[in-house]
């Protein structure tokens, strides 16, 4: 190889290196800005407290919706839902434990027990009923999986009827999630 074609190669794998290292930056802040949520003091796959399993059918709990925080929302948002789903549950055809939608496109989280935050609209559970109804999987089970996941949604607060099961939820949202976001939270007996 002459020098001309040394240098020329070394110019390209520093062009290279440089390109490379902007593409892992802006991976890095995007993923820094991506649409999250937790629940805070309960670590992604980490165990419920018992104040939020159901409070009937010797479940021991309270039956209090877990907190969740959610963050950098997509552009366009017009409300939020929320769902917690166990996909363990009902012999491995999932139970639905919370389903709430029509939330303010300004509310970036739920306190503990706000299982539906003024102004939004119960879905139904897995009783039949409206509300959050917490986890009682059967005693000796490998703990459960439940998945709290929040969509970001094109629609208007009011734009859906109370009421919804999921698969009729989960409908009529189809083509308006903006974004959706979940963390994992177990609990067992």
């Amino acid at each position: 190889m002459t020098i001309r074609s040394n240098l020329h190669l070394a110019r390209r794998l520093v062009s290279v290196g440089i390109c490379a290292v902007f593409a892992y930056a802006s991976a890095q802040a995007y993923a820094g800005e991506a649409f999250a949520v937790a629940s805070p003091g309960t670590a992604d796959g980490g165990t419920l407290d018992a104040s939020h399993a159901a409070s009937a059918n010797n479940c021991g709990g309270g039956n209090v919706s877990p907190a969740l925080q959610w963050q950098n929302a997509p552009a366009g948002t017009k409300s939020f839902a929320v769902t917690i789903f166990d996909p363990d549950g009902g012999k491995g055809l999932g139970i639905v434990h919370w389903i709430v939608y029509g939330i303010a496109p300004s509310t970036m989280g739920l306190a503990a027990g706000e299982a539906v935050p003024h102004g939004g609209v119960s879905g139904t559970n897995r009783t039949g009923g409206p509300g959050y109804y917490g986890p009682c999987p059967p005693v000796g089970e490998v703990p459960h999986h439940y998945i709290a996941q929040v969509y970001a949604l094109d629609l208007p607060a009011d734009a859906l009827p109370a009421g919804l099961k999921r698969d009729a939820f989960l409908a009529a949202i189809k083509d308006h999630v903006l974004a959706a976001t979940s963390t994992v939270l177990r609990y067992g007996r």
